[in-house]
């Protein structure tokens, strides 16, 4: 993804340090800013299940019936990445999904968000985030202190 590409006035597309290609600021922004939508394939749950039994990381929840597969080429912000400090949260809002700023962010700042994985197979997603709070995989906050339990840091 070119580093010139962008979605609106609020994000461009970039090499990370985190992982491959995420999504920067293109200037200051204020809590609450609806950055970008996540776009994609509105899918019923069986068929959820086998996109994600085949590998497919890019679905959300959107409610009993339904979900959203993001893995399109018109969904950039696909490309966000998760961090265990993010700046920003994923929010449904009216059967779309919204990347919304949770604090202000600088100009040139990358902006993620947490995936919110469940603990099933948690070691095959190690978190590159290296934030100081990282827990070393990709999961919901709710589960950090678990996982820290049973991944201690070495002494």
């Amino acid at each position: 993804m070119s580093a010139s590409a962008t979605n609106g006035t609020w994000v461009k597309f970039q090499p990370s340090s985190i992982h491959g290609s995420g999504g920067f600021a293109t200037r200051a922004v204020p809590e609450g800013t609806r950055l970008i939508e996540y776009l994609g394939e509105r899918i019923d749950k069986a068929e959820s299940q086998r996109r994600c039994a085949a590998g497919n990381p890019f679905i959300f929840n959107l409610d009993e019936q339904t979900d959203l597969d993001g893995n399109v080429d018109w969904n950039p912000a696909r490309w966000l990445n998760h961090s265990c400090e993010p700046n920003c949260e994923a929010r449904s809002e009216d059967d779309h999904i919204w990347i919304i700023a949770t604090r202000t962010i600088a100009a040139g700042e990358e902006l993620t968000f947490n995936y919110g994985y469940d603990l099933q197979d948690y070691h095959d997603y190690p978190c590159r985030c290296q934030t100081p709070r990282c827990v070393g995989y990709i999961v919901a906050e709710e589960f950090f202190a678990l996982v820290r339990t049973e991944n201690p840091v070495p002494a």
